[in-house]
């Protein structure tokens, strides 16, 4: 027995110091000192020795066990350091290679215009307030005095969540003006600026989801005259001095009387026509609606608790969409959303 164990000592000892591995290590760990390897097959043996031989053959067994192992776990930390150095050496960076540049972001073409116009507005008094685009219908129609069965209210054109018709996605910001108006006491000068829904097809100029911002001025004294400066002052602001726009008599439920602006069509600068062809910009019009306006009717101060007798206000919503693309001299209002980098670039 004392001759298995030597040979056994040596012949691992040699066969550790050959592995390049760490599964050769691990396939001799089990050779040698498994359950079923030769070390323990020898040590099945010992029950076959007389009393005076088994505590000899036992403690040259576990020197012999001790052996392998030390010399495993050497062998083990070698294949290891090797594979570390292997590793750092296919890993290493060349520090001295020109890095990947970083090209850094800026604001997206519409958020450019939107703070451009809050700017205007807050200088000129306005303060910029946000609300719910889920709303309720009492806030989005009744209470701005568009009644039951008006077309604006029709399924048509509005997306709502209950079968009763009172819960919807806000089809304009004109809400906010009557929230503020809850809670705040005349003089009043607000601005409301968010994303509005309506089921409207994509073209050129129209988009299901777009963004409105509505404005609210109510005080004594305040007049027509006073709605159509302001106006013209802070289109003059957006597109230059030279900018040509346009007032229309409308009708809106919330307003008494009421008008729409339009802006000369940038593309075909009022003809209707480029090249010989209908604009797609203002489909042949000349001209592009940007907003709609009026004074606000009575009916709605009473429903906010505001004394129409003595105060009066003008309010207006503008399409912001629109605003950008005259602004920004984009043809068509789908390139806002397609997130085409290409586009966005330009900007």
């Amino acid at each position: 027995m004392k001759e298995q164990l030597e040979r056994i000592r040596q012949e691992a000892l040699e066969m550790l110091d050959a592995a390049t591995d760490a599964q050769a290590l691990e396939n001799l760990r089990v050779k040698y000192l498994g359950k079923k390897g030769e070390l323990t097959a020898v040590l099945k043996l010992m029950g076959k020795l007389s009393a005076e031989e088994r505590p000899i053959m036992g403690q040259l067994a576990n020197t012999v066990r001790a052996d392998i192992e030390q010399k495993l776990a050497e062998a083990k930390a070698q294949v290891e350091a090797k594979a570390l150095e292997a590793r750092l050496l296919a890993e290493t960076e060349d520090v001295t290679i020109p890095g990947v540049p970083v090209v850094m972001g800026h604001q997206h073409p519409m958020n450019m215009v939107l703070q451009e116009i809050k700017d205007i507005f807050v200088g000129m008094g306005y303060q910029v307030v946000d609300g719910p685009e889920v709303e309720l219908a009492s806030y989005n129609f009744t209470r701005l005095n568009i009644e039951e069965g008006h077309p604006s209210r029709d399924r048509s054109d509005t997306f709502y969540f209950d079968d009763k018709d009172e819960v919807l996605l806000r089809t304009q910001t004109s809400p906010m003006q009557i929230r503020y108006m809850e809670t705040h006491t005349p003089p009043l000068c607000m601005l409301a600026p968010g994303r509005v829904f309506r089921k409207d097809e994509a073209d050129a100029t129209h988009s299901p989801m777009f963004h409105q911002i509505e404005g609210l001025v109510v005080a004594e004294d305040i007049t027509m005259g006073d709605l159509k400066g302001a106006l013209i002052t802070i289109m003059q602001k957006i597109y230059g001095h030279d900018a040509q726009v346009r007032f229309r008599p409308h009708h809106f439920p919330f307003t008494e009387p009421s008008c729409e602006m339009d802006m000369q069509c940038h593309k075909c600068h009022g003809e209707g026509e480029v090249d010989g062809q209908i604009c797609s910009t203002c489909h042949g019009e000349g001209w592009i609606e940007l907003l709609g306006a009026g004074m606000v009717h009575p009916e709605v101060l009473r429903n906010c608790g505001i004394d129409p007798e003595k105060y009066s206000g003008f309010a207006f919503g503008i399409g912001l969409e629109r605003t950008a693309m005259g602004r920004l001299k984009i043809n068509d209002l789908r390139l806002i959303f397609d997130n085409d980098v290409r586009f966005l670039n330009q900007f």
